[in-house]
């Protein structure tokens, strides 16, 4: 009797644990949405010219997740509903403070830029690179070629393979940060890619698992101007 009513302890705890955990990301995601559906001041500022928006964001104070978001008719909704991500493993930074190899995640507003794929066919109506061994991204804060995808021979004295031997860089979506100007030393190889089956931290890159990526990469469409808003909270600042 005793392991019984302890194994129904445990089952109606981790039902209210669950319940709890999807109701602060509802609050957390829906909170977002009526800032930016009735802003004050500057709130809205950048994402104006946004149609499609991955938000990442910290669950109050516990998982980082990822939801997609859209404008239809100039209100955002709700559109993807928030997965597990995992990012930097130094967790996230203000893009000021931001260093080539600090193991940190930029917090900010960002363009999505070029997909690359190990795959030749992919269901998505984007456009996207098939990646071989000869693509690099350079990592080498004293090459001409920083933070810019190479295919072939590189002078670079360091570089980030894109067809790895894990999962990871499957499906990969540069996050244009420190692109447009590049400037050396502020960091690269800033990716929204797969994450593996323990959501590994990052070198600061956001990732989510392989099944949620597919519904996103179905979902993204290549008319739309897409950004992904990576958002630090009071605990990032405290970092």
């Amino acid at each position: 009797m005793k392991k019984l009513l302890f194994t129904i302890c445990v089952l109606v705890s981790g039902f209210f644990a669950n319940a709890q955990d999807e109701n602060d990301t509802t609050y957390t995601i829906n909170a977002f949405l009526n800032n930016w559906n009735h802003p004050t001041g500057s709130v809205t500022r950048g994402i104006d010219n946004v149609d499609q928006m991955l938000v990442v964001f910290r669950e109050r104070y516990r998982d980082i997740k990822v939801a997609g978001v859209e404008k239809e008719n100039g209100i955002w909704k709700l559109k993807q509903a928030p997965v597990r991500a995992s990012i930097g493993r130094n967790g996230l930074i203000y893009e000021v403070a931001k260093k080539e190899g600090d193991g940190c995640t930029p917090s900010g507003l960002f363009a999505l830029g070029d997909l690359y794929s190990y795959e030749t066919t992919i269901a998505s109506e984007l456009p996207f690179i098939h990646t071989t061994k000869e693509d690099k991204w350079i990592d080498d804060s004293n090459s001409d070629d920083y933070n810019k995808h190479v295919r072939g021979e590189t002078r670079a004295k360091s570089f980030e393979n894109l067809l790895l031997k894990s999962i990871d860089y499957k499906y990969c979506m540069v996050i244009e940060y420190n692109t447009k100007p590049v400037v050396k030393g502020k960091g690269s190889a800033i990716f929204f890619h797969v994450a593996d089956t323990k959501y590994t931290p990052t070198a600061g890159c956001v990732a989510i698992a392989e099944s949620d990526m597919l519904q996103y990469l179905n979902w993204l469409q290549p008319n739309k101007r897409k950004a992904i808003f990576i958002i630090a909270d009071e605990e990032d600042e405290e970092d």
